[in-house]
């Protein structure tokens, strides 16, 4: 994941709806659909690289580093650099992990499911993985030996207890194995997101690079419970002559889970289950499976005296993009210490209070007709239309006594959420009028949500 610099330049576009291919597997159709019906993700970025307070893992990379190595003092010496990040590993020990209260807050907060970091491109492994030391169970992290150390399977586990599903992220790029970053190749010590080498001019190389990720993923697969999602960044890996031969390894994955849906993300084909605009939303609606990855403050990895986006702010980001057919995943990041951000909890908890009001609207809801429109957004489930009205800060229109909202379909019934129930409305060639209860004054809501029956 990137900043939002470097999504506005067009580092992680999001594929085409063009690109994507349904699934003939009616296990996989039924999944999607179970998919489009959670509409809320908790993502999560956590390594080494959270002690930097720092955007996760692109300072490696030297033809990113012009906007990843902002802050820091670096070494003029690029190559004393990427030791000293990749000694990262000696230094990270977050004993004040509780993997059981992360789970009860996202419980709580309404997240139907998980996306972690398992992975990130630097390579540091948060699982006991067998492939390399460089991980949190190698004993040159001084984690190793606490009681959570396998941080992987005690976030799955915690999480899973508390009915929230699975999706693993992995990088199918590895900036620290000698199979892809390679020593002594033709780019020298100048690396970039791809491999130091020509895979097609070193063949073996190559095909140990993919026994490696192979490997790893089947690890994750095998040994962790269940996946529900395999959610794989590092788009660059599978185009042009890096081919890692995915379907290989989700096949096999799929004989141990067969239920998985895998999101190879800005690849397309058929290994791209849904799709994943970063830090944005799609200017229309997208009639395939998608879920949008936005951060709760401004950076996807922990950053000292971030700052956070409003409830507001989120919950309408939340709105409009279910009204658009698509899932939020909100990335909230753990802390260098194992601690979620106070702040961070807060807004989690806001969540929450909301979604206990408004969740019906939300959970399990599709698209609907005019969708996303000035200040209004649309979603129905079970033939109910649910409509909401978002409001600024200070916006004090919430006590008209009479609006029009752009709909136009035949209404025999309006209810307005936790206010008041069958509304005095009439139908006309601007659309619904209707005419709202008096609303005692205060703080600016949210939003209010009306019910079309």
């Amino acid at each position: 994941m990137t900043n939002e610099h470097e999504v506005a330049n067009g580092v992680h576009n999001f594929s085409p709806e063009k690109n994507w291919i349904k699934p003939n597997d009616p296990i996989l159709l039924e999944r999607l659909e179970w998919f489009k019906d959670q509409k809320l993700a908790l993502m999560m970025h956590w390594g080494p690289y959270s002690q930097l307070g720092l955007v996760e893992s692109w300072a490696l990379s030297d033809e990113d580093g012009d906007w990843s190595r902002d802050d820091i003092d670096w070494e003029e010496d690029m190559e004393e650099f990427k030791r000293q990040y990749f000694n990262l590993n000696r230094t990270f020990n977050p004993i004040r992990f509780q993997p059981d209260k992360w789970a009860e807050l996202a419980h709580k907060a309404g997240f139907k499911y998980l996306i972690f970091t398992t992975k990130h491109h630097d390579g540091f492994s948060m699982w006991d993985t067998k492939e390399t030391d460089y991980s949190i169970t190698g004993k040159d992290c001084p984690f190793h030996t606490h009681k959570y150390a396998n941080i992987c399977r005690n976030v799955f586990d915690a999480f899973r207890e508390k009915g929230i599903a699975i999706a693993a992220y992995f990088s199918k790029a590895d900036w620290h194995t000698p199979y892809y970053w390679a020593p002594g190749m033709e780019r020298k010590n100048h690396m970039w997101r791809g491999p130091s080498y020509d895979p097609e001019q070193y063949p073996w190389m190559w095909e140990k690079f993919i026994s490696f990720t192979h490997n790893q993923i089947m690890e994750l697969m095998t040994k962790y419970g269940r996946i529900d999602i395999l959610w794989l960044d590092a788009g660059w890996v599978g185009k042009r002559n890096q081919d890692i031969r995915l379907g290989e390894v989700v096949e096999r994955a799929r004989q141990h889970q067969p239920w998985l849906l895998t999101a190879d993300r800005t690849v397309g084909g058929l290994y791209e289950n849904y799709i994943t605009p970063e830090q944005t939303i799609p200017d229309q609606p997208i009639d395939v499976p998608w879920e949008s990855c936005i951060t709760i403050g401004t950076s996807f990895s922990f950053k000292f005296e971030d700052e956070y986006k409003s409830l507001r702010e989120i919950i309408h980001t939340l709105i409009e993009i279910v009204a658009k057919g698509g899932n939020l995943a909100l990335n909230v990041p753990p802390q260098p210490d194992g601690r979620l951000p106070r702040q961070a909890c807060e807004l989690m908890k806001g969540i929450g209070e909301w979604m206990q009001l408004y969740g019906e609207s939300i959970y399990g809801t599709r698209m609907v007709a005019p969708y996303y429109k000035d200040n209004y957004a649309f979603t129905i489930k079970d033939e109910n239309v649910y409509c909401f009205r978002l409001y600024q800060n200070n916006d004090r229109s919430y006590q008209d006594k009479e609006i029009v909202i752009p709909y136009f379909d035949k209404v025999e019934r309006i209810d307005m959420l936790h206010v008041c129930d069958s509304l005095e409305f009439y139908q006309g060639n601007d659309g619904l009028t209707i005419k709202i209860p008096p609303i005692e004054e205060g703080n600016t809501p949210i939003t209010h949500v009306f019910k079309f029956a």
